[in-house]
């Protein structure tokens, strides 16, 4: 803001100072040396050049209000017209269209389609960046990127469907998705009796002129959870005569027709606001089988894996945008005669803070080049299945506690509505809800090591590459390895296991990718036996200053 438009300091009864200013004008990659060093790695000019011109758009303050609009001016079910007609149609403030075309146009969920290179690294960072200026949106975004690994699975589908997916346009209209230039898919499939326990599903499904792989079927049932209402097609779980099956169900039938898809409400959620999330019922709805019937579950987990990839990113991006704006806030505001970024005590907690948000982009990272290499290197695939799984239990875990310390970081600027920190903490918590909870991600790992061992030797050797490089990460396998030796009431273990892991691959990622500095003061954070459970209290004095400026370089 130019001085001239800058409203008046001087009041009748006091002066207006020492507030620190809104932190918008900045290029969100530049800022953030980790994520630029990265993709400057990356050998993908296109993600690079890709994300610098996103990471302008959206640190602009253009894009910055569309967020704000969009969650303060959040969508309106339109069950009827005026005539009495029954329409079930979404109705949005004009800044989430702005922001889906955004989206759409910077290829987030279009990348791994379009680019032989990086592209599951290019959703993973685009995403990212996106989301520091609104992440509700990211929620069609991701369904759309993670529908198109189970749609080729059916060959026997239309082609258009994957077709239009690559289309990095936005086209709102909605009409048939043939007539369409692209098309988002969403996902439907807990239900009220059952949520995460798709098995207790009681949605039906009846082929209209014979089964069989992309026949038509008739659903009949409900759905409790429906991201997104108004994507041109979803991917959906029924029960067929051979078991729980996946469906894709458009908005219209082949002929034209509006599809039976009736929106019974959107949630009235604590956050994510700018983003409609529905109960739907199904009444004789027109679909088609994708994939065997019985295996629906084989068939939509390719769409749930690649979802968790999503929450990961998400909820890093969370966790940086709050650290971004309490640094920024301690550089700008003064307390007891200086500058809160030159307290020692502020100066520990903004660092550790920073440390967090390193090692969750880290690991997200990681986790993206395994999905981009899984296709040639079976290491890489078994990484990227028990990694996402990791890093979706831990990252999003850790999410909603960091975001609140960050909050704390800017006393009462923080915590009032006008600011960005309140939409951000009633994010935190969600990726760590969506696409499983915490027990469903220790339950998973658990299941991988049984049912996929190959994903447990991948991991351990990873992990064991890296036995020697620092006494505290030797220490920490062996402890791993001990709650390994023995499967004796391993549920109740589960979430350690999954905690040991976790940090025992962010701390070699870490080893990997980050500066030496950075690296030993994160495992001297996290790994050592005094470690505490709160921000700031660490037992040693972190390299605050090289920390702060990398956590926020301008």
């Amino acid at each position: 803001m130019s001085s001239q438009l800058q409203p008046p300091a001087h009041l009748p009864t006091h002066e207006v100072l020492n507030q620190a200013t809104e932190f918008v004008g900045q290029n969100l990659l530049t800022v953030d040396t980790a994520v630029h060093e990265t993709l400057q790695k990356a050998d993908a000019p296109w993600l690079l050049e890709r994300a610098a011109a996103l990471g302008a758009k959206a640190g602009s303050p253009e894009m910055q209000d569309w967020g704000r609009l969009a969650n303060e001016c959040p969508p309106k079910l339109k069950t009827f017209d005026r005539f009495g007609y029954r329409i079930d149609e979404v109705e949005f403030h004009p800044a989430y269209h702005h922001l889906m075309s955004t989206a759409m146009e910077y290829e987030i969920p279009s990348a791994p389609l379009n680019h032989s290179d990086a592209g599951h690294l290019g959703f993973a960072s685009l995403a990212y960046i996106f989301t520091q200026a609104e992440a509700g949106v990211i929620c069609p975004m991701t369904m759309t990127y993670a529908a198109a690994p189970s749609l080729k699975l059916e060959p026997g589908l239309d082609p258009m469907w994957l077709e239009k997916l690559k289309n990095p346009v936005y086209d709102s209209r909605f009409i048939p998705a043939s007539q369409k230039e692209s098309v988002t898919i969403g996902m439907a499939m807990t239900e009220k009796q059952g949520g995460s326990d798709v098995r207790a599903n009681s949605t039906r499904a009846v082929p209209v002129d014979g089964a069989g792989r992309a026949k038509a079927y008739l659903l009949t049932g409900h759905k409790w959870f429906c991201s997104a209402p108004m994507c041109d097609a979803f991917l959906t779980l029924a029960y067929a005569e051979g078991g729980l099956s996946c469906f894709l169900v458009p908005r219209f039938k082949p002929d034209g027709t509006r599809n039976n898809f009736f929106i019974q409400r959107l949630k009235d959620k604590l956050g994510n606001k700018s983003n409609a999330s529905s109960e739907i019922e199904y009444n004789e709805t027109w679909a088609q089988l994708v994939g065997e019937e019985g295996a629906g579950v084989r068939t939509i987990i390719e769409m749930v894996r690649h979802t968790r990839l999503a929450c990961t990113a998400g909820s890093a991006a969370l966790i940086r945008h709050a650290l971004t704006l309490a640094v920024h806030h301690a550089r700008h505001r003064s307390a007891f005669g200086k500058l809160l970024s030159d307290q020692p005590l502020m100066q520990q907690v903004l660092s550790d803070l920073a440390l967090e948000s390193e090692a969750s982009w880290q690991l997200t990272a990681r986790i993206a080049r395994a999905f981009d290499a899984q296709a040639n290197d079976p290491h890489e695939q078994a990484i990227s299945r028990i990694g996402v799984t990791l890093a979706k239990y831990w990252i999003c875990k850790r999410t909603p506690r960091t975001v609140y310390e960050s909050m704390e970081c800017m006393g009462g600027a923080g915590y009032v509505e006008e600011a960005p920190m309140p939409r951000i903490f009633r994010e935190s918590p969600l990726n760590s809800i969506w696409e499983g909870s915490g027990n469903v991600m220790a339950l998973d790992i658990l299941r991988a090591m049984q049912k996929e061992p190959e994903s447990l030797q991948a991991l351990q050797k990873e992990l064991t590459s890296h036995l020697g490089d620092h006494p505290l990460v030797d220490a920490q396998l062996k402890k791993l390895q001990k709650e390994l030796s023995s499967m004796d009431d391993i549920q109740r273990r589960a979430r350690r296991i999954t905690e040991l892991m976790a940090t025992s691959l962010q701390a070699c990622v870490m080893i990997e990718s980050s500066p030496d500095w950075m690296a030993e003061a994160f495992i001297e954070a996290r790994l050592g036996e005094d470690r505490s459970q709160t921000f700031g209290a660490l037992p040693t004095v972190l390299p605050h200053e090289k920390i702060l400026q990398r956590a926020l370089n301008c």
